[in-house]
């Protein structure tokens, strides 16, 4: 341990730390690891071991041709990843997902952790910033943050609130959206900073439909708080829609689905009794959010809901809506492309706190994150992944991909699983089969996801070989 570098420091022994542990000391870099657990533990753990999974035991789609987390596993794989070669080590039946066995899972994790030479690990809290002499930190401390870190890093960036009730709205693909019913237009033509007056899709709705759809949010069936969430406070006000359903069957109409200020140009004179609006949600223009739409609806109902809202019968959702306890930077704002935070460069962030959702997004963002850190302890390039690739994308996602909408309050920035509306455009859509038959619907979107795919890991392996970030990025 005692080499001729000083160690990297990280804090929080979960999936992201213990991944950015393993990419370090892989390096040859030395590392202590600072886990509060069993010191003090928190409502959602039960144990001590590193890496336990505190809710499901799934990682998700392990189908590496049409599905963001199976490529991203399989881009984990290729870069020598701790957390996905125990996964693989301890998987259980799950069809075609990546499930494990949780508590095989996290021994596995702890025991080659604890076991390597080059790491060191610490059962302590840090109670505040890190000391000034830890020149080198990755900061991995999860959702449940401990109280006095939260308040440290709340004074140093300025962000007030890190533990709040986080109100998620769902998000759709652009392309999914029936444009022959829906339209672009913003409310009384108005163009917003970086808009031009028709910045929002609208999907209008008829009296009929908008009290069938109220009725429905009523009846359907919501997720619970978790009994260590009751009393987190919501974050800036945001109530649930079906709470506000509740509150008058007009509340929502004179709320986030009001009609004023728009014209339907599909049925011209004729005036919608409601409207759901949605608004992009990242600069490459692939993903929308829909405004003012963060539920507790459990997922099924949410899709089965949400797909009787016109234009969005055949909607398809990058991520669906939620209210949970949550802490989490303001990433885009606070950190750089390397994951440090600009105010404090000797901090890095890895894992949910960054703002994705997720294992196994937690556990790759934490893989970026040790790997950069070793690259800069060793005095080489600190070069991120190509957008293109599933870890390039996440990274872009968390550093700067979202759009800052003034009308969505001064922290818009939102949690993300990995998908592929995060990528870049492919810059030529596959039209036809190897056949030469035309593709169409759900057969064209295959074909589009295993190019996105294909393309990902061709870079990804460009990546690893050391290629220019230009050739890489082509």
């Amino acid at each position: 341990m005692r080499g001729m570098r000083e160690p990297i420091h990280i804090v929080g022994g979960g999936l992201a730390g213990s991944e950015a542990a393993w990419q370090i000391a892989s390096r040859g870099v030395p590392v202590v690891l600072h886990e509060m657990r069993p010191l003090r533990s928190t409502p959602a753990h039960k144990g001590e071991a590193l890496a336990e999974l505190v809710c499901s035991n799934s990682f998700r789609s392990d189908d590496a041709e049409n599905n963001a987390v199976g490529l991203l596993h399989a881009e984990m794989r290729r870069l020598g990843s701790l957390v996905m070669r125990a996964a693989d080590a301890n998987k259980v039946p799950a069809g075609s997902a990546l499930a494990v066995d949780r508590e095989g899972f996290a021994a596995a994790v702890t025991a080659a952790i604890s076991s390597h030479p080059l790491i060191e690990v610490r059962r302590e809290e840090v109670t505040g910033l890190p000391p000034a002499d830890w020149d080198s930190v990755i900061i991995a401390t999860g959702p449940l943050t401990s109280p006095a870190l939260s308040e440290a890093l709340g004074a140093l960036t300025g962000e007030a609130d890190l533990a709040f009730f986080d109100a998620i709205a769902p998000i759709v693909y652009r392309d999914s959206i029936d444009m022959s019913v829906a339209w672009f237009q913003s409310r009384y033509d108005k163009a917003g900073p970086g808009g031009g007056g028709a910045d929002y899709i609208n999907c209008p709705m008829t009296r009929e439909q908008y009290e069938a759809f109220v009725d429905a949010l009523l009846a359907g069936e919501k997720v619970a708080f978790h009994d260590w969430e009751a009393s987190t406070p919501y974050f800036d006000g945001c109530l649930p829609i079906e709470v506000m359903a509740e509150r008058g069957r007009d509340t929502l109409r004179h709320g986030p689905m009001k009609p004023v200020g728009l014209t339907n140009p599909h049925r011209p004179g004729e005036k919608p009794y409601a409207v759901v609006q949605l608004r992009q949600d990242n600069k490459l223009g692939t993903l929308f959010n829909m405004v003012g739409f963060q539920t507790k609806l459990k997922h099924g109902e949410q899709i089965r809901i949400f797909r009787t809202i016109p234009g969005l019968e055949k909607a398809e959702f990058a991520r669906l809506g939620g209210v949970h306890r949550n802490t989490f930077l303001n990433s885009p704002k606070l950190l750089d492309a390397t994951l440090r935070l600009k105010a404090m460069p000797r901090l890095r962030f890895a894992g949910q706190i960054t703002g994705c959702e997720g294992y196994v997004e937690s556990a790759a963002v934490g893989l970026m994150a040790g790997r950069f850190a070793a690259a800069e302890r060793l005095g080489k390039p600190v070069v991120p992944p190509p957008a293109t690739t599933a870890h390039g994308a996440l990274l872009a996602h968390i550093t700067g991909g979202h759009i800052e909408a003034a009308e969505a309050g001064p922290r818009s920035f939102q949690p993300m699983n990995v998908n592929f509306g995060l990528f870049p455009p492919l810059e030529r859509v596959p039209a036809r089969d190897a056949d030469g038959a035309r593709l169409r619907g759900a057969t064209k979107t295959i074909a589009k996801r295993r190019a996105l795919c294909a393309r990902a890991l061709a870079d990804l392996e460009r990546w690893i070989a050391g290629a220019p970030p230009a050739l890489a990025a082509e």
